[in-house]
């Protein structure tokens, strides 16, 4: 079904009584619908003059654009002064605050310069807008004549032109609005007085001349591209981020070869969406060539901080294109230029990854090492950002991945980026840097000795972008196994049974490896033994009716190292390697099994088990002599007790069992007992105590194996404190 647009005509009124008219598109009822196909345009508002010298254009109502930059009259001229603008939102309407310009541009920036070229700052994308303020001042102190003639500015409408950006939702209208802050005294009505067919036609190719340089000169002859010694990297054509090349109709230069990289940044904002990148490298494309009147993009590519790479200058990625990007060095290098502005904050490590990449390979071509230094001719007489002077002609050694500020007076790519070239160079030439592993699944460590039943993976880290490795490998006793992607973190193997060495070894895209230090690995698949199984035996402590103080004991060993051992039932707990017994308790009078499980660092267990009943005798089931008397109380075992004070009287239980506790009462005023086993005097035991305490297991017996035995107690009669209170005893069995 076919949808419509209107045209509503409206008008706002600016201070100062100026009337400007403007055209609102109704949008149309689909709200999913795309946006139409647009072409590049370029409208140039001129300056006016004020009384204080400054140039000037107040706050304006404009067709849409979304990059603006400050021209005028030549392109050997330069700005001494600063340029200043802010500009109003087509979304929401709101005026930004006051930017700079970057308007220390080389003036002889392009080959192309000539009669009809202009100076010009560089472009700022300041995304969909449609209304402008600018103001241009003389440097103070300065002893020029004054601003330079003919000064503009030329806003950028890069239009729509990929298909996504036609299948993108239009930025919903609002009416426009100037705030009293930015409302003029004198309004200029918007005009389209350089859109793209209006504008000046791009000069034609200046001669080698027009930029003085000892090196060969670039060539209309398309040169044969040279294979690379590393693969080339993903790249939009122009075709697919839009350029009309009807705006560059004179046809391309060649180098003799790709000697240098310099990298710039291409100012402006760095809150964009990467979605708008092919528009923004279109407006760059536009102002180039329509404002500054170059034939053609400066640069030779550029980069978005998602990572995109972007074809600059057409005549062929593959080939060594002219450029126009770093004066008097362009005859022998290659642009990058990273999209935003990378002053004070670094581009991201994707936009780094895809500036290594681009300039290994077109280094490659050259077999140049990203890493290496080389020496470029000057072009120029001149002097760069650090006051290095160069005269044209002579030869300056310079690192092969540098800088627009190395070799020309600018800030350019911005401090944070050029901080950041050490790292590009590094990820270009290779090896893989910082290249360790971080674990070893499937083994467990034990010192400098890894321990598996042979399945292992190897995991590591590095802080070179996967897109720049090529792969890596597993080395088993130096020998690859097993071989990953460069993106990969991990690849696993499976081990024969012995000692062995193990390493990742990583192939960087220009094949130069790093390999980590071997690991000593034991591939090993015997299970660790329980030389004593698990056993209980009573311990000295209180004892309830329900829960029995005991000790649990064993004994695990292993073929290589073990690791640790866990009791499984009737409660769970880890012991180290050298642990062998633990303090438990356990419930009277119920058959616990008490399961425990060895491990080694291969992960190789062993599982032994045992079952024990803790027993409570009662004192009434023993064999009495002499006189003993019955108590009560709740804090006996089963609310009764015996006391004694006559000498020589005793208690004798028989039972069968392998561990046996007497149990009795303590206090102050208690005295001593005997203890016989199997007939044996064997302990005197002396139940005082500061304090009065029950229930207690006071003296223990344990046997290698479960027999019949008999525990009988006599009591010493202790002078002046000869009674014992006994509650029982109590065995395992």
């Amino acid at each position: 079904m076919k949808r419509r647009a209107w045209i509503t005509l409206g008008a706002v009124v600016l201070g100062g009584g100026g009337l400007v008219t403007y055209a609102v598109a109704t949008p149309s009822q689909d709200p999913e619908a795309g946006r139409a196909k647009r072409p590049v345009k370029v409208y140039d508002l001129a300056l006016k003059g004020t009384t204080s010298g400054k140039r000037e254009l107040p706050g304006t109502q404009t067709k849409q654009f979304s990059m603006l930059g400050v021209s005028w009259t030549g392109a050997t001229k330069r700005l001494h002064g600063s340029a200043q603008v802010r500009t109003r939102s087509l979304e929401t309407g709101a005026w930004t605050a006051w930017k700079d310009l970057e308007a220390n541009v080389d003036p002889l920036e392009s080959p192309e310069a000539g009669a009809e070229t202009r100076g010009a700052s560089e472009p700022l994308w300041v995304g969909p807008s449609d209304g402008v303020q600018v103001q241009v001042v003389r440097k103070n102190g300065s002893t020029n004549s004054g601003l330079p003639k003919g000064l503009q500015v030329n806003l950028v409408d890069p239009g729509v032109a990929t298909t996504a950006e036609m299948k993108a939702k239009p930025a919903a209208y609002v009416a426009p609005a100037v705030s009293d802050s930015a409302s003029p005294t004198d309004s200029v009505t918007p005009t389209d007085s350089a859109s793209p067919s209006d504008s000046a036609a791009p000069s034609a190719p200046a001669s080698p001349s027009s930029a003085p340089s000892a090196s060969a000169s670039p060539s209309a002859t398309i040169p044969t591209a040279p294979p690379s010694t590393v693969p080339e990297p993903p790249i939009t054509s122009r075709a697919g981020w839009g350029a009309d090349e009807s705006l560059s109709p004179d046809p391309s230069e060649y180098n003799p070869d790709v000697k240098a990289i310099f990298v710039h940044h291409s100012d402006g904002t760095n809150d964009y969406s990467c979605a708008d990148s092919a528009s923004i490298v279109r407006g760059i494309y536009a102002y180039h060539t329509q404002t500054n009147g170059w034939n053609d993009i400066g640069y030779n590519f550029l980069v978005d901080k998602c990572g995109t790479i972007f074809e600059g200058r057409k005549g062929g990625v593959e080939r060594p294109v002219l450029g126009a990007h770093t004066y008097g060095w362009n005859r022998e290098s290659a642009g990058i230029a990273v999209l935003g502005d990378h002053t004070s904050t670094g581009a991201t490590n994707a936009a780094l990854a895809s500036v290594a990449r681009i300039a290994a390979w077109k280094l490659g071509q050259y077999n140049a090492d990203p890493v290496s230094t080389v020496k470029l001719t000057a072009g120029a007489t001149q002097t760069n950002y650090f006051g290095t002077s160069f005269t044209a002609g002579s030869q300056y050694t310079f690192n092969r991945i540098s800088a627009h500020r190395d070799g020309y007076n600018t800030q350019c790519p911005g401090s944070s980026l050029y901080g950041q070239l050490p790292t590009i160079r590094a990820w270009a030439s290779g090896p893989v840097q910082d290249l360790k592993v971080t674990s070893l699944s499937g083994a467990g460590q034990s010192g400098s000795t890894y321990y598996t039943k042979g399945a292992i993976t190897a995991k590591w880290s590095t802080t070179t972008p996967g897109s720049l490795i090529s792969k890596f490998e597993l080395l088993v006793d130096g020998k690859a196994v097993a071989t990953a992607s460069g993106t990969a973190t991990s690849v696993g193997t499976t081990l024969a049974l012995g000692t062995h060495t193990v390493a990742v070894r990583a192939v960087h895209q220009s094949g130069k490896t790093t390999t980590t230090p071997a690991l000593n690995v034991v591939a090993e698949t015997t299970a660790p033994t329980f030389t004593t199984a698990p056993k209980l035996s009573l311990r000295t402590g209180t004892v309830n009716t329900g829960a029995v103080p005991v000790t649990l004991g064993w004994k695990a060993t292993d073929n290589t190292v073990l690791k640790s051992v866990s009791l499984l039932t009737p409660t769970t707990a880890t012991f180290g390697p050298t642990t062998a017994s633990s303090s438990r308790t356990a419930a009277s009078g119920t058959a616990s099994t008490w399961s425990m499980k060895a491990y080694d660092y291969a992960g190789n267990t062993r599982t032994s088990s045992a079952s024990f009943t803790p027993m409570i005798l009662q004192e009434t089931s023993a064999t009495k002599s002499g006189t003993w008397t019955s108590r009560s109380s709740t804090s006996y075992l089963g609310g009764k007790s015996y006391s004694s004070g006559s000498k020589a009287a005793s208690l004798t239980w028989t039972f069968t069992g392998r561990s046996a506790s007497w149990v009795a009462s303590r206090a102050s005023s208690s005295g001593q007992a005997y203890v016989y086993v199997d007939g044996v005097k064997v302990s005197t035991v002396d139940l005082k105590s500061s304090s009065t305490l029950y229930r207690q297991a006071i003296w223990t017996k344990s046997w290698s194996s479960s027999a019949k035995h008999t525990v009988k107690i006599v009591v010493v009669g202790t002078s002046g404190r000869p009674t014992i209170t006994t509650d029982g005893l109590v065995y395992i069995k």
